[in-house]
């Protein structure tokens, strides 16, 4: 995002107040924020994450994306979430895909 670009509106936390304004150029920045470099396997998470969130209006539980994960990469991926975001599943995959900050889970 250049400089010119206005964020849309974040909480204090740094994640999306309405998850409708998330783009893949935000994903980015959020990304870089994060000193993450999306890879094909970080976009297959955050594009899974949005699915969800279009089907139930929620952010899906770090167990979901695992399944999802184990189900594409095979089950030796049980830790792949956690080497892709490696500060968290909610620090880090949660903000970049542009959801709400889950208010019932740890910031782990």
């Amino acid at each position: 995002m250049d400089a010119f670009t206005k964020l849309p509106e974040i909480d204090a936390e740094g994640y999306l107040v309405e998850p409708q304004d998330w783009s893949e150029e935000l994903a980015e920045e959020f990304a870089r924020q994060e000193k993450i470099d999306l890879n094909e396997d970080h976009w297959d998470v955050i594009r899974f994450m949005r699915a969800y969130y279009e089907e139930h209006q929620v952010a899906p539980d770090a167990r979901f994306v695992i399944k999802h994960l184990a189900g594409r990469l095979g089950a030796d991926s049980r830790n792949k979430l956690f080497e892709l975001f490696p500060y968290g599943y909610v620090k880090q995959s949660c903000r970049i895909a542009g959801m709400k900050r889950p208010r019932a889970w740890s910031t782990g």
